[in-house]
């Protein structure tokens, strides 16, 4: 996809009542996870999954992973036992779930996002550790020795294609919106990634002499409060920052920017579905779908310090024309041309 901005990037275990939701909405996704972690036969490989949201949430992210999965031949129940456990956006719970997982013996753990991944870290250094979207630099986390060669017990993939990606939103916003001067930017200071996000927007906003104020929202139940301190401010507009906390309540955040008319953009596809103004960012289902292959990898012996960490390949920028046209907003023509979906 052509960069539409024109820069170059440089739990405990689950009730039953909600294994019986999952298998109902899902229709089978997943279905072995979400019984209780039995002794499974010789024949299953054993692995984990560290997860910061809760199941629900990753619907179409972890049929994007059981696919890719199933390209390599490995299918749940017949050669392969994944043991599931969810923070539920607590990211307090990580540390503990983390133990759990590596008292288990697991051959691999997947983790998603950057506080799963430094909480698997500290839970172990010789288990294989597989990032699905680390959403800052792994070498500045020290997660790994380098992209290239990284080294330890951790490889995989990283979310953002670099930290500019939040100058590259701000930008679209100001070519959409007329007279925006005031941008808020909903963020969880929680996540070690915020600092190397943030600087390079702040640059952005300056450059583009727009003024840039950060919202905190260390939890789902901080979100509406930031929201609301926003609107106070009288923000023109709205960035939410790359987040596994802010991921899980996405389609919530979609709905109060909506009633609250804030134009906001994201960086996660399906909240232009939910009613989200404008996404640009990388397309998480498709790491998801490329993480089984260090899986598969990794399960035939390779070692994840000769495994180099991958950056997204796939990226979306959609318009959702409804929420535009619900907000007063004319998008420019040769945005539109330069978007990969306009919802109309």
């Amino acid at each position: 996809m052509a960069d539409p901005a024109g820069i170059r990037p440089s739990r405990p275990l689950m009730s039953l009542e909600r294994r019986r939701f999952m298998t109902a909405i899902a229709g089978g996704l997943l279905a072995a996870p979400f019984v209780a972690d039995a002794q499974q036969p010789g024949s299953l490989r054993r692995i984990g999954y560290l997860g910061v949201n809760r199941p629900e949430d990753l619907r179409h992210q972890l049929e994007a992973l059981r696919l890719g999965l199933q390209e390599h031949g490995w299918v749940e129940g017949r050669n392969l036992h994944i043991n599931y456990r969810w923070a539920e956006g607590k990211s307090d719970r990580l540390a503990r779930l983390a133990d759990e997982l590596v008292k288990l013996k697991v051959e691999l753990l997947i983790v998603p996002a950057t506080q799963a991944i430094a909480a698997a870290k500290t839970a172990t250094r010789d288990i294989p550790i597989i990032m699905v979207a680390a959403s800052n630099d792994p070498v500045a986390d020290g997660f790994v020795s380098s992209l290239a060669r990284p080294g330890g017990n951790i490889t995989g993939l990283t979310f953002d294609p670099g930290p500019e990606i939040g100058g590259k939103q701000l930008e679209l916003l100001v070519q959409t919106i007329p007279g925006l001067s005031r941008a808020a930017v909903l963020a969880n200071p929680e996540n070690p990634a915020h600092g190397f996000m943030s600087d390079p927007m702040r640059a952005a906003a300056r450059s583009l002499g727009v003024q840039l104020k950060f919202f905190e929202a260390r939890s789902p139940g901080k979100i509406n409060d930031a929201m609301v301190d926003a609107m106070k401010w009288r923000a023109d507009a709205m960035l939410v920052q790359s987040d596994a906390v802010l991921f899980g309540q996405r389609k919530p955040i979609a709905n109060l920017a909506a009633r609250s008319r804030l134009p906001t953009i994201y960086p996660w596809r399906d909240t232009a579905d939910a009613g989200g103004f404008m996404v640009y960012g990388a397309n998480i289902s498709d790491n998801f779908r490329r993480a089984a292959s260090f899986v598969n990898r990794i399960l035939n012996g390779a070692k994840p310090a000769d495994l180099p960490v991958e950056r997204p390949t796939k990226f979306e920028f959609v318009i959702n024309l409804k929420t535009a046209k619900a907000l007063g907003l004319t998008i420019p023509q040769p945005l539109l041309a330069r978007a990969d979906e306009v919802i109309e």
